[in-house]
């Protein structure tokens, strides 16, 4: 079947929301379905826009003297100040919906004078909540304050989805930080780990109302355009979904899966026929690769027919998908974005 749409994981790397939403649009005229913003500015980073804000907790203290440099392996963890309750602590500032209402307004004035194609939603990005507490808060206080801060993560996604109508927005939940943990990249987790972080993952799935398009992005990381691990086939990424799809109370959406660029071997697509998931959820592979001169001459092909082959054994049989990046394109050079959406448009064009 042939690629007939691009999806965009989140993060580009331009100055603003506007020349992102006009690159995307101008580069990749057809196969668009949802737009970002590009979490650019204090977002570049991803969660460490989460670390920035919670930093200006009183009650959140380091666990060792700030790095000045920013690197994510020498960042301190932080934990609860002396005398500070868990059960009694507030989350005062996610910060999320306050970024994406600002960005919708320049979605809508871009969709208003044509620019963006009617039919076309406004995508936001939300890490699973997870990620910033497993990131940066102290292994033993972790269980203690994930739950009040899973509350305050779904509580900024209801009052952001209160205003933008359910039918122009999407809702895509960046699954990362899971998949770490069930791959043992880090630290102990593995199959005990499993049942919980798709009942996780679930949860926050049901808090997006039905009308609205909701998303997982499975992802391995992108940290200098490296995974924490390569993995070593699509099976983890298939069972996830399978597993949140049939957990979850509404359908999911759409999803994008990691594959790595030199990846063309059988074995890697071949858990696709076990994919469960309804013939309805949108399926998207990271087939634009980051450096696609250091990609072998037919790679891409290739991973469109081994796709295609395991598809159509599946229970939901051949069906059209999109095309993506690993991961966003936050980390890619500035001069490089033009020439990596234009990839997505000749991908499309080509199959």
């Amino acid at each position: 079947m042939p690629v007939d749409h691009a999806h965009f994981n989140g993060s580009v790397n331009l100055s603003d929301a506007e020349s992102v939403m006009r690159e995307i649009a101008t580069r990749v005229p057809t196969g668009v379905r949802r737009i970002p913003d590009g979490e650019t500015g204090d977002r570049g980073t991803w969660i460490l826009f989460q670390l920035q804000k919670f930093m200006q907790l009183a009650w959140l203290v380091p666990d060792r003297p700030l790095s000045a440099d920013g690197e994510y392996e020498e960042l301190p963890r932080l934990q609860l100040a002396n005398g500070a309750d868990p059960a009694q602590v507030t989350w005062s500032d996610i910060g999320y919906a306050d970024a994406y209402l600002k960005s919708y307004q320049v979605f809508a004035r871009l969709r208003a004078d044509g620019v963006i194609p009617a039919g076309v939603r406004f995508q936001v990005e939300y890490p699973t909540p997870l990620a910033s507490i497993g990131a940066y808060i102290v292994p033993e206080q972790q269980q203690a304050l994930l739950s009040s801060y899973e509350e305050a993560m779904f509580a900024d996604l209801a009052r952001l989805l209160a205003v933008i109508p359910p039918a122009e927005v999407a809702v895509q939940w960046d699954v990362a930080v899971e998949f770490s943990v069930l791959e043992e990249a880090f630290a102990p987790g593995g199959a005990q780990a499993f049942d919980a972080i798709i009942a996780a993952l679930a949860r926050c799935v049901d808090q997006v109302p039905s009308e609205v398009a909701v998303g997982l992005h499975l992802c391995y990381g992108d940290y200098g355009h490296q995974h924490f691990m390569q993995p070593v086939s699509l099976d983890l990424q298939v069972r996830v979904v399978n597993a949140v799809t049939a957990a979850a109370g509404r359908p999911v959406s759409f999803v994008s899966f990691t594959v790595p660029q030199y990846q063309c071997e059988e074995g890697y697509f071949a858990p696709l026929a076990g994919l469960t998931a309804d013939p309805g959820t949108e399926l998207n592979f990271a087939l634009v690769p980051y450096h696609p001169a250091e990609q072998a001459r037919g790679t891409t092909g290739e991973q469109i027919r081994l796709i295609d082959a395991a598809l159509a054994a599946s229970p939901g049989g051949r069906r059209d998908w999109g095309i993506c990046t690993e991961c966003g394109m936050g980390r890619v050079e500035q001069d490089d974005v033009p020439a990596l959406l234009d990839l997505h448009r000749e991908i499309i064009a080509a199959s």
